[in-house]
């Protein structure tokens, strides 16, 4: 089954990062990069083309990185309003990171960080998808993938008979299976 190439929109605070991280994240084969200087660009793109995955950068000039999400999710005209957001920042504060996940940004990443730790994290989002921002409910952050966990079972430590706990162990019985020795 051929693997669809995918469109990462990059903006970032300053032409030379940007550059910089599209140079690595072009490496995926899989990965088709989009640069953007501005904001107006973006937006101008998303109206005509889908895009698959945003990096953002909080320290650029213009509206904060969250302003910018929250807009994009509200356009109704964007082909790709549910677009998987991974936001870039030199620090996070309580307030900043309330406001990314109102704004539906899926991860943020604290800066300086390794390009291709970011091409990592880009690959691990686009392989695991939710379905559900993709259906037009949820628009917050992916949640971890729960996995349903069997039953716990008791584990006798006394005698179901009566309330007698044994005082003195077993010697004939090893107290721990398969460590015998």
């Amino acid at each position: 089954m051929p693997v669809s190439t995918k469109v990462v929109a990059i903006i970032a605070a300053n032409p030379a990062l940007s550059s910089l991280l599209a140079m690595v994240v072009a490496g995926d084969s899989h990965l088709n990069v989009r640069q953007f200087d501005s904001e107006i660009d973006l937006i101008a793109y998303m109206r005509i083309a889908p895009v698959d995955m945003l990096v953002c950068d909080f320290d650029r000039e213009g509206r904060p990185a969250y302003e910018m999400v929250e807009g994009i999710r509200l356009n109704d005209d964007l082909i790709s309003q549910d677009v998987p957001v991974i936001a870039l920042t030199r620090t996070i504060t309580p307030p900043m990171r309330h406001q990314a996940i109102s704004a539906g940004i899926d991860e943020v990443i604290i800066k300086p960080m390794s390009p291709r730790h970011l091409l990592q994290r880009i690959q691990a989002r686009l392989r695991g998808r939710s379905v559900v921002g993709a259906l037009g409910g949820y628009r917050g952050p992916d949640r971890r993938n729960r996995i349903s966990m069997p039953a716990l079972q008791p584990v006798p430590t006394r005698r179901t008979s009566d309330n007698v706990v044994q005082l003195f162990p077993d010697r004939r019985k090893p107290r721990h299976p398969g460590l015998e020795g």
